[in-house]
């Protein structure tokens, strides 16, 4: 139970025993003290008048005796107008403290066997070019999410969605068949997603060409995007994948094989993973199959050309496209596709859709029309939107001049956490420093990303990110380190830590601070997972460490000599640097030992 219960509770019980009155919970209105004044906490007694028949004051002061008599948590309090200020007993800090080092996973719940069951999509990668910046953001949102979802007693299944097929995959394929000359990664010591882009980028660099040229023929436009070679073999090359050419469907799997080991090693770098990969390749004509059937029911309707529409007017929408007319499916039929074998697959509760804002249209059609089509699931899918990410202009340079490579960036967030870090890993071995440098680099990196409200978009600077100081990765994970090195230190002089026992010393102001931090992480998972913010964890783990900061620059664990007070400042500073560890491994962020 936490705290902020036990005190509302205790008033209810107050308010009956002192004046027989039963009062509605929400009527109990507490509030954090304000600085000015004395006290953790704040009850506002002006709706209990009626029932005490009381002035303010006066029912003030009888709530407070009543609580500090009763209520183990109530040390002391102070009577403002109408306001009971309520100071929290050093002794049930003390309490809560050996509480959480009695519980293995504190801040952590482990779902039971009716939990609810939540699937969260994220990456949806195109298989013609390697993962971005753009993707970057969205694999962290969603694994953080998954993470967080998981901690708060929910059954997780992590899955992507992998767009294989189309006319995107169809360029980099036609390409590498004129231009490729056998290109293999073995041969060209690329990795295969990098490899096909290339091909993607050669493509759209010959199709622009011969635009060109029919322009300069007098075509206009419209006119030469309709006659250029390259687009309508790449278009017959997607219709015969469709009918299955085995040549076409061989090529596509070589290539496609190529770019899968190069999104694993991504992956992998990223500290991400999946329980559950689908592939439009797999879904595209379930959706389909889908859709006709609608047709049949009267839910959809075909116009002249052939091509297949939802009319969504009654819904405040438009007519959405979900055939076109040489019967080829659209990404709205393959997600429906998708869907119904996801429901299928699992016993899924709740469908998450990790998606950047620029879908939010795409996802409420999505739900209208898996209603429509008689799917439960429809109205209750999550569109989890979040806005978009850039980096300053000039900063890093992006393989295809337009998007930021994931690669590059994770390799450049790595080297600049080992120039931050100047001459503090000499004393580490090559691979340890190594090591260290990952972790930090890619924990600025994830930190940056993920203490920003999602639904925002946002400006990544790489520099500011790598800071030791101020609120970054870094900054925590030096955090954590230092705390594990006082313990080590502690050790080493033979100083252990000793059970908080009956002869003890009480926390004072500032340990009772940083133990009501610590204590709060179940409430900042809860309402991290119910809000889909992994940023509320994020500022939470910063708040704490700097707390911790304070409180150690001004209580020196091991200058003390009382040898309780000491033992207390180890109990704090070994429980801050565990929660530490929790709040950050659910944003996927890795803490090293010493730094």
């Amino acid at each position: 139970m936490t705290l902020e219960k036990i005190l509302a509770e205790g008033v209810l019980s107050a308010l009956k025993a002192l004046y027989d009155a039963d009062v509605a919970p929400d009527a109990v209105q507490l509030q954090e003290t304000r600085k000015e004044f004395a006290g953790d906490f704040t009850v506002v007694v002006f709706p209990f008048l009626r029932a005490s028949k009381k002035l303010p004051e006066a029912t003030a002061q009888e709530l407070g005796d009543w609580l500090k008599a009763n209520v183990p948590a109530v040390g002391q309090f102070n009577v403002v107008k109408g306001f009971l200020n309520i100071s929290v007993s050093p002794d049930f800090w003390l309490s809560t403290l050996a509480d959480i080092e009695a519980t293995p996973e504190f801040g952590i719940t482990r779902p039971g066997p009716d939990a609810e069951l939540v699937m969260v999509e994220y990456s949806s990668p195109n298989t013609n070019k390697p993962l971005h910046l753009g993707h970057v953001r969205n694999n962290l949102l969603g694994y953080s999410l998954a993470c967080i979802l998981a901690a708060n007693g929910k059954k997780v299944v992590k899955t992507n969605i992998v767009n294989d097929r189309g006319i995107h995959i169809c360029k980099s394929m036609l390409a590498w068949q004129k231009w490729g000359e056998g290109a293999t990664p073995e041969s060209t010591g690329k990795k295969g997603d990098h490899l096909i882009g290339d091909f993607y980028v050669l493509f759209d660099k010959k199709y622009r060409e011969e635009l060109a040229a029919l322009k300069e023929q007098g075509m206009t436009d419209e006119q030469a995007e309709a006659s250029a070679p390259l687009m309508l073999e790449a278009r017959e090359m997607l219709r015969k994948w469709e009918a299955g050419d085995p040549e076409v469907r061989a090529l596509w799997s070589m290539m496609n094989q190529w770019v899968y080991a190069g999104f694993d090693q991504t992956y992998k770098a990223l500290g991400v993973d999946f329980d559950k990969i689908y592939y439009e390749s797999e879904t595209y004509l379930e959706g389909k199959d889908i859709v006709l059937q609608g047709l049949k029911e009267g839910k959809m309707y075909r116009k002249e050309d052939g091509s297949v529409w939802a009319d969504l007017t009654a819904e405040g929408l438009d007519h959405k496209l979900l055939l076109r007319s040489d019967g080829t499916s659209v990404y709205m039929t393959q997600d429906i596709g998708t869907a119904k074998q996801r429901y299928e697959d699992f016993p899924i509760d709740r469908m998450v859709y990790v998606v950047g804002n620029e879908q939010n249209y795409h996802f409420k059609v999505l739900s209208i029309l898996l209603d429509r089509l008689g799917f439960k699931f429809g109205k209750d899918l999550v569109h989890f939107s979040y806005g978009m990410v850039e980096l300053p202009a000039g900063k890093m340079k992006s393989r295809e001049g337009t998007v930021v490579d994931a690669d590059d960036l994770i390799a450049s967030m790595v080297a600049d956490a080992r120039e931050a870090a100047g001459n503090h890993f000499d004393s580490m071995t090559p691979e340890e420093a190594a090591e260290v440098c990952r972790m930090v680099g890619l924990g600025a990196l994830k930190y940056f990303l993920l203490k920003v409200d999602p639904r925002k978009n946002m400006l990544f600077n790489p520099a500011e990110s790598i800071d030791f100081n101020g609120n970054t990765g870094p900054f925590l994970q030096y955090t954590y380190a230092r705390i594990r090195s006082l313990l080590r230190n502690a050790a080493e002089k033979g100083v252990e830590l000793t059970p908080l026992g009956a002869e003890k010393a009480l926390p004072n102001v500032k340990e009772a601070t940083l133990i009501r931090k610590i204590a709060s992480l179940p409430g900042v998972v809860k309402e991290a997972a119910d809000g889909f913010s992994p940023a509320l964890v994020a500022n939470y783990a910063y708040d704490l460490a700097k707390e911790y900061n304070q409180y150690y620059h001004d209580y020196p664990v091991m200058k003390e000599e009382d040898v309780e007070a000491r033992n207390l400042r180890l109990h704090v500073a070994s429980e801050t640097a565990r929660t530490l560890r929790t709040a950050l491994s659910l944003l996927g962020i890795e803490v090293p030992e010493r730094m």
